[in-house]
């Protein structure tokens, strides 16, 4: 079969249909060795052997912007001509063979780093062969980052006041591969990254902000860089007094320099105008735990603007289950979902401040939580309430956490056991099998 020359020469060809190669890269790497004597190849063949068959890449290498190794007929550097144990006859795994040439991408000590990146997924974004756009990028600027920041887009598309960087290019604020500087593959950390374009010595700049020096704030602490429904693009969620430009109400007068203050620190700051929230945390006998601390209201609250209701500084699946990660971990492995939990929707069932009630519930026993979305009377005909004696130990009363557990379990309808019968002959051990 070798001895035939042109089936030689498709054999041979046969690794052009994919190069995993990024188009640029910061980080300098060693030139790859030359795969003529690697592969015997002949004088100068290279892509031309690869180009008889694969003639579709004609079209590839008139594209504006192709990748250096295609335009130089390198294609045996990225792909072994023979045989791999890699898709499209990659040489290697891909994000090896990018990094042949670009290194990597990721910086030492790097903030964050984008998770395309971090799992080696460069043709993600990158079209290994040619593109029309820059860097061989598969989509141009914005579509691209969109194109999987799906919450992003929406976001823009829905915000009344727009940020311009925002809108027009995310790489203005953000580095595509890994941050050594901040989070969120932010080029800088603020407010470093935003005196870049906002000046604040100019004279509306101070004006804006009540003549509080917030050259050194941190500006997203009040600003959604990506745009929002309020004026001056303030998060979503505002608090009053910054609505109402009443900053005097928490800090003091502007000072000429120096860190700006507050009155009093929390929670007797807060007291000033939630006086009656208070009364009633306090009035209950189990306070939440983050209530009463040395942060008090800041533990779960921002104090001028927040993305989310109440000024929550997270949704509340991330910011309860940043001090509760069984629960949430349980949901997810759960084999039946729980709306409430499964949702993030926690304060659906406690009281996030305080409660009469053990597990900080909202209603006075377990099973009128419950009955707040489940018509418990007509789920079943078992007996529930204080007249219903566990078997299991007399001291408690059956209710719905008697058969299911709220959070999640390995077995349907969330039962502690499988609902077949396992679950019953807990208590009903004459029925055992």
């Amino acid at each position: 079969m070798w001895s035939n020359p042109r089936v030689r020469r498709r054999y041979v060809s046969a690794g052009f249909a994919f190069a995993a190669a990024l188009a640029v890269g910061p980080a300098a790497a060693a030139a790859p060795a030359d795969v003529t004597a690697k592969f015997h190849l002949k004088p100068g063949a290279h892509g031309v052997l690869c180009m008889d068959c694969h003639v579709d890449f004609q079209e590839v290498v008139k594209r504006p912007h192709v990748h250096t190794p295609v335009k130089a007929g390198r294609c045996a550097e990225c792909h072994d001509p023979h045989a791999s144990n890699h898709g499209k006859l990659l040489a290697d795994a891909p994000d090896k063979i990018c990094a042949t040439c670009h290194g990597t991408m990721i910086p030492d000590g790097a903030k964050s780093t984008h998770e395309a990146v971090a799992q080696g997924k460069c043709v993600v974004c990158h079209d290994p062969h040619g593109s029309a756009n820059k860097a061989n990028l598969v989509r141009p600027g914005n579509e691209l980052c969109l194109g999987c920041h799906e919450d992003v887009k929406k976001d823009l598309a829905a915000a009344t006041h727009k940020h311009t960087p925002a809108s027009s290019n995310c790489l203005g604020c953000h580095d595509p591969h890994a941050s050594k500087e901040a989070k969120s593959l932010l080029v800088k950390t603020p407010p470093a990254l935003c005196v870049g374009c906002h000046n604040p010595a100019q004279p509306g700049f101070a004006k804006a902000h009540l003549g509080y020096p917030v050259a050194r704030a941190n500006c997203i602490s009040c600003h959604d860089p990506h745009g929002s429904p309020n004026k001056g693009i303030l998060w979503a969620s505002v608090h009053a007094p910054v609505q109402n430009k009443m900053c005097a109400q928490c800090h003091g007068e502007p000072p000429a320099s120096g860190p700006i203050k507050v009155k009093k620190t929390a929670p007797e700051l807060c007291r000033g105008c939630h006086n009656a929230l208070f009364v009633d945390i306090n009035s209950k006998n189990r306070v939440h735990w983050p209530v009463v601390d040395g942060l008090a209201c800041a533990n779960c609250h921002e104090p001028h603007a927040a993305k989310t209701a109440k000024l929550l500084t997270a949704s509340q699946k991330q910011l309860c289950g940043g001090c509760h990660p069984d629960a949430v971990a349980r949901q997810e492995k759960s084999l039946t979902k729980h709306p409430p939990n499964a949702d993030g929707q926690c304060s659906t069932c406690h009281a996030p401040h305080s409660s009469d009630q053990t597990f900080l519930f909202r209603e006075s026993s377990e099973i009128e939580v419950c009955g707040t979305c489940h018509d418990w009377k007509n789920h079943s005909a078992h007996p529930l309430g204080e007249k219903a004696v566990d078997k299991r130990n007399p001291n408690l009363r059956l209710d719905c956490e008697s058969c299911h557990r709220t959070h999640g379990t390995a077995f349907k309808s969330f039962a502690h056991y499988d609902t077949k019968g396992d679950l019953c002959t807990q208590c009903h051990i004459q029925y055992t099998r």
